[in-house]
């Protein structure tokens, strides 16, 4: 009885061992990651100190 479980155990661990799957990727071409990234935070900064400036200078707009 102790032989058919040891037998039986080493058969499911062959068996779970033979599923491992394996990932391939084949590709002559290598992979290109493109990032296109808009940034648009400077120029409004940039607005923003000109109009401080602007508006400090001119008091007499408002």
């Amino acid at each position: 009885m102790k032989n058919h479980r040891l037998a039986s155990i080493i058969l499911i661990t062959l068996a779970m061992g033979g599923c491992t799957p394996t990932v391939q990727v084949a590709s002559d071409k290598p992979i290109v990651i493109n990032l296109n990234v808009k940034i648009d935070h400077e120029i409004k900064v940039k607005v923003d100190k000109e109009l401080d400036q602007l508006l400090s200078d001119n008091d007499d707009l408002f």
